[in-house]
């Protein structure tokens, strides 16, 4: 009685049927309009067949509305009387509505990506219509000073905006890449050969400078071919297990039977468990799982509980320790042999003492975080409330009237340097302890602070940041209770400035941007670091060679001086 009442008050609630007036004729008063509006048109009287067929058009139409609201009038009535049927017919509702949604995002993100190419193509093109008028027009092969130094400049720019499109253009689909195809083989004018050679004094404006997008963050493969300083040798004390990340995998330091450093894969072959987990065992990982033991070549030497077997091992890497690092090697062994020990860089100079030797995580890029480091010129406005509070900004008007006067200005006294493959040295002269000396150079300087920073590439946007402070003078502090606490609490905090910067590079250039689009005078060293790190990865050998020609120490003054200092000339 219930399922017929529901029913029936169901049928109730349906629209109501249109009314039947045209099943017959039209009563008479509507017939006498109908006749009087035609033969005023007219049209004459309706035949019976006129009549006749608006009868069954009419019909036809009320049918189909009827059998509409019957349709719904009865799945409503089986939704009520059959609850899973019910369900069924709201489900299949659902997943329509969320892949009609599912399509819809997906043509959304299409539509926002091809705009993004669209504008950075257009961008790329304007510019290199910009550069390649100011490199070609009237006057530019000139032989005077400054016209050809503009010529040099709009060409190394030209060049480097065309290959940063070719790059970013790249990864897009074939139609797009076969217009820039045809680009690519339209012949190029070539530049007078003085014009060729200041263009190579200079380094090639923004050639070797790609650092677009997510290419920008990738870790090359090639850069593996390198001593890397993982761990200071005082913090590898005995029966102690140090995990780090390396290029993306997982490994473990550990001093064996014998007290020599040794590294191998931090993950038991048996379960993939971590073996920094465990214990160290006569020299020995020990598994925390099942007690698998390993030696330091990765050799599997007892299975507990089990028959052994023969031949099982992780994967180890080549260890060395100098200047009181652990190095390891992660590439190739044919480029190891090439490539001899580590190299002598990280010593602190003699009369030094080691004060501070600290390791953080940072999540940032290893190669933000070096040009970061190597950046001298934002001292004065990131590091206000630590180091260089006070610190005065270099006047480019003190540096040309050096020059006029065939001398050099020194705005501080810092010496800085890029060393392969991840390491970034300075010495910093002092008056006294937290205060510089503006116009001097650092080896005149009585007090001196020296600095190691090694940047591991972790993985992809992470570092391992070693760092060692050393001095040449209080040496008295270095017993007092508490001191490496206050300068672990120091580089905190001198870091966390910069990192609010880098991490913010971080993610634009993970947008697609571009942090080397516009290089000046004093991003010399990290233009330097740049170019080599993309030789590495071009794989070509005299392309590197003549990227690491270029390193060497840095003064203050050699960094801030104009482009075409003696920085530029020395190659």
């Amino acid at each position: 009685m219930a399922e017929a009442a529901a029913a029936s008050a169901l049928v109730g609630a349906a629209p109501a049927a249109p009314r039947r007036t045209c099943w017959r004729r039209p009563p008479a008063a509507r017939r006498v309009a109908g006749l009087r509006s035609r033969a005023a048109a007219g049209d004459g009287m309706p035949t019976p067949l006129e009549v006749l067929r608006n009868d069954v058009s009419c019909l036809k139409d009320l049918h189909g509305e009827l059998v509409a609201a019957h349709r719904s009038a009865h799945d409503e009535v089986v939704a009520v009387l059959n609850p899973i049927a019910g369900e069924q017919m709201t489900r299949a509702l659902e997943e329509q509505i969320a892949g009609m949604q599912a399509e819809l995002a997906v043509a959304h993100v299409q539509i926002h990506r091809s705009e993004g190419r669209l504008r950075d193509t257009v961008a790329h093109l304007t510019e290199l219509e910009n550069n390649v008028r100011q490199s070609f027009g009237s006057g530019a092969w000139t032989d005077g000073p400054a016209t050809v130094a503009s010529a040099e400049a709009g060409v190394a720019a030209a060049a480097a905006t065309a290959a940063a499109a070719e790059a970013t253009a790249a990864p897009a689909a074939a139609p797009t890449a076969a217009p820039e195809a045809v680009q690519q083989q339209r012949p190029r004018p070539a530049a007078p050969p003085a014009q060729r050679a200041a263009a190579q004094r200079s380094g090639g404006g923004r050639a070797g400078l790609a650092s677009r997008g997510q290419p920008g963050l990738t870790i090359p493969e090639q850069l593996k071919d390198f001593w890397f300083p993982v761990e200071f040798s005082a913090s590898l004390v005995e029966g102690r297990m140090v995990p780090f990340e390396l290029f993306g995998d997982m490994w473990v330091l550990f001093r064996d039977e014998s007290g020599a450093a040794a590294c191998v894969k931090d993950e038991c072959a048996h379960r993939a468990c971590p073996l920094s987990l465990g214990s160290l065992v006569d020299g020995r990982l020990q598994c925390p799982y099942h007690g698998w033991e390993y030696d330091r070549e990765g050799a599997c030497t007892k299975m507990p509980s089990t028959a052994f077997c023969k031949g099982i091992k992780v994967q180890a890497l080549p260890v060395a320790e100098a200047d009181g690092l652990v190095w390891v090697w992660p590439g190739r062994p044919e480029a190891r042999a090439e490539a001899g020990p580590p190299p002598l860089l990280a010593r602190p100079p003699a009369g030094f003492e080691v004060h501070a030797e600290l390791v953080l995580d940072v999540p940032v890029e290893h190669g933000l975080l070096l040009e970061n480091l190597l950046d001298l010129a934002h001292a004065p406005f990131t590091h206000t409330t630590t180091f260089a509070k006070g610190w005065p900004v270099p006047d480019a008007v003190r540096f040309n009237a050096a020059r006029l006067l065939g001398g050099s200005w020194e705005p501080y006294p810092i010496d800085m340097e890029f060393g392969p493959p991840c390491m970034v040295l300075s010495t910093i002269g002092l008056t006294s302890p937290g205060k510089i000396e503006r116009g001097a150079r650092a080896a005149s300087c009585k007090n001196h602070l020296h600095q190691l920073h090694v940047c591991l590439p972790s993985s992809e946007g992470r570092t391992r940041l070693l760092y060692r402070m050393s001095l040449d003078f209080l040496g008295w502090t270095r017993g007092l209770p508490g001191i490496g606490a206050f300068w672990k609490s120091i580089a905190e905090q001198v870091l966390g400035e910069d990192l609010v910067l880098v991490k913010g590079q971080q993610d634009r250039m993970a947008r697609g941007a571009d942090v080397w689009a516009n290089p000046v005078s004093y991003d010399k060293l990290g233009v330097r670091y740049r170019r080599w790190r993309n030789s590495v990865a071009s794989g070509d050998p005299a392309v590197r060679q003549q990227a690491e020609a270029s390193l060497r120490q840095m003064s203050a003054g050699d960094i801030f001086a104009p482009t075409g200092g003696q920085e530029e000339e020395a190659h």
